[in-house]
């Protein structure tokens, strides 16, 4: 049997001449936490709807567990929870009368809505709010109801759409805490605009950049890119920086904060071996070498900029 819940192939979404996603392709396993990832205005939006069946691309297909989302959408859309940018809810209504609704919209038969509520309420945090109006409740309550609506029918898929936005550290916490538990269970897409989130949370992550997918991999793969071609070094007698460039690798030398910022080319090895046995030969005093690591956001400007070169 199969473990592959979404099936996305060549998925892209124009409006008139505007082309807002381009021939993007998702795959997606059970149990697995998929972080997709570009600033606002990148298509995910976009994209989210249209593998929830929402917008109909203008071209490309939509497999949710081998059902076409366009030739057969009523079963399709059976199996996908979704939480869009703005949770869904009716504000006048009781928390327990909205996922009530909810499990009615979603197939839900009578005898077992009761259960489904409980269930997801417990799994959401939301164990003793059933009483209280959705108009009432904090932005992370909303959120909590939203996401508990996507999850009342128990789907295969969850889809969730900027699930922490809006929301204060502790709900942030909270949301991503709840996100990785619902991805042992169903397969999960998370799209977002913050790096970090989908490093706590995600198995995989996709990068979309101005309607492309810049970059699909691993969170492994992710953080290889953060490796960088520089070692910080702190030398109490440091040399002319003619000492340090004529060591074999490194390609440049510059001092910054107490540290200089030796790079060295690409593929090159032992840099930082050489280094501590020229500190050692010159009596350099060595205290400190560490690789530079980039940070995430490094990571995505260095994507997103390649793509634009090409």
């Amino acid at each position: 049997m199969t473990t592959v819940t979404v099936e996305a192939n060549d998925l892209t979404r124009a409006y008139g001449s505007h082309v807002v996603v381009s021939d993007v392709n998702f795959n997606l396993n059970k149990g697995e936490v998929l972080g997709f990832l570009g600033p606002n205005g990148a298509g995910k939006s976009t994209t989210m709807k249209m593998l929830t069946g929402n917008l109909a691309p203008t071209a490309g297909t939509v497999k949710i567990c081998g059902i076409d989302i366009l030739e057969d959408p009523k079963a399709a859309k059976a199996l996908i929870g979704y939480l869009p940018e703005t949770p869904p809810l009716y504000r006048e209504l009781t928390v327990d009368e909205m996922l009530a609704l909810s499990a009615r919209i979603h197939g839900v038969t009578r005898g077992k809505i009761k259960r489904a509520v409980d269930i997801a309420k417990e799994r959401t945090g939301l164990a003793d709010m059933g009483g209280r109006l959705c108009e009432n409740l904090s932005t992370g309550y909303q959120q909590r109801v939203g996401i508990a609506q996507a999850i009342i029918h128990s789907p295969m898929v969850v889809v969730l759409d900027e699930p922490t936005r809006g929301l204060d550290p502790i709900q942030i916490r909270d949301i991503r805490a709840l996100i990785k538990e619902l991805g042992g269970e169903h397969s999960v897409i998370l799209s977002t605009h913050i790096l970090p989130e989908v490093e706590m949370v995600c198995d995989r992550v996709q990068i979309i950049h101005q309607g492309k997918l810049v970059f699909s991999g691993a969170i492994k793969d992710l953080e290889r890119n953060r490796r960088s071609d520089r070692l910080l070094v702190g030398l109490r007698k440091a040399p002319p920086q003619e000492s340090l460039l004529a060591l074999p690798g490194v390609t440049e030398v510059a001092e910054e904060d107490s540290l200089l910022h030796v790079r060295f080319a690409e593929g090159a090895e032992g840099v930082a071996e050489a280094i501590v046995q020229a500190a050692v030969a010159g009596g350099w005093e060595l205290y400190q070498i560490t690789p530079d690591v980039v940070s995430l956001e490094d990571v995505f400007v260095r994507l997103t900029h390649r793509e634009e070169q090409a």
